[in-house]
């Protein structure tokens, strides 16, 4: 665990060694459709749904990912390693194949296969210059993968990052989660932030009490405004980070979206013999909400 200076004013609750997962490269557009034919999987019919409307609040953004393809106006692929396994010595080699949409659910599929000297491949879907946003409350309906060394995570970066880079864009992972050795139940939110030159980051982990985050849908949300950030699973806050210290100004800029899943890397380690592959990331919705 890297120790972190933290700002006053931020309560050191919980603070965890979480992702790198600001290892960014400036994106490769590998197109903006689904590629490749995907074998049809079994998608679950359970689980928490959100409201379509919150009092106070009007929906400015949604996907819900019908159709037969990746909507433009959206999404762009990231393709490739990217630096020292994107920042995080990550194993895949991102591709938009991997990426496909049933039954009005985004799916993102991290494969066992050789490709371009990587030993596994998966997808990586970006908002960037398509849509960003200035706080609000996010909803994001999904599944996750589970197995030893898979690291699928909903996050954010903030829109500036091509001019000042990272972490000084900030970061807000909405939602990781780590695959293997029981930590399948447990989801993590976190912030990154420059701190005088040094990452800094605060998180917070929630975990269920039945069952895993692969079982069945769960909503992740976060409830972002100028002066803090909360965190919740299916409604119930489990983090939240004061925002209004001068040194977290990252967080009171645009943002847009990240959707992936890693195979590997510093934090999930190395898949091993008891992973699965394939291994399915389902999102059904991601909605965002703002103040009237």
């Amino acid at each position: 665990m890297k120790k972190l200076k933290l700002y006053a004013g931020i309560s050191a609750v919980i603070l965890l060694a979480a992702c790198d997962s600001g290892g960014y490269d400036t994106p490769t557009n590998g197109g903006t459709n689904t590629g490749g034919s995907q074998v049809s999987i079994a998608i679950p019919t359970t689980g928490f749904t959100s409201p379509d409307s919150y009092d106070g609040m009007t929906l400015v953004w949604e996907d819900e990912f019908d159709g037969n393809s990746l909507n433009s106006s959206n999404w762009s692929y990231e393709i490739g390693r990217g630096q020292n396994g994107w920042g995080n010595n990550e194993l895949q080699y991102y591709r938009r194949e991997n990426t496909s949409l049933q039954d009005g659910n985004l799916i993102i599929t991290a494969k066992r296969e050789n490709f371009e000297g990587a030993e596994y491949t998966s997808s990586r879907l970006v908002t960037l210059n398509k849509q960003d946003f200035r706080y609000g409350r996010i909803d994001i309906r999904a599944v996750m993968p589970r197995g030893q060394g898979l690291w699928p995570a909903l996050w954010m970066l903030g829109s500036n990052f091509p001019e000042v880079g990272w972490p000084r864009c900030g970061e807000i992972d909405i939602m990781e989660m780590i695959g293997g050795s029981g930590r399948e139940k447990t989801v993590h939110g976190t912030v990154h932030w420059d701190n005088e030159g040094s990452r800094a980051q605060f998180g917070g982990e929630k975990s269920l009490t039945n069952g895993t985050l692969s079982d069945q849908f769960h909503v992740f949300s976060i409830e972002w405004n100028a002066t803090e950030i909360r965190w919740l699973i299916d409604n119930e806050q489990y983090h939240v980070i004061d925002t209004t210290p001068a040194g977290l100004d990252e967080f009171r800029r645009k943002f847009f979206f990240i959707f992936n899943v890693a195979v590997g890397g510093d934090w999930p380690g190395s898949p091993d013999g008891s992973t699965s592959f394939p291994q399915h990331m389902i999102v059904d919705y991601v909605r965002v909400f703002q103040s009237n």
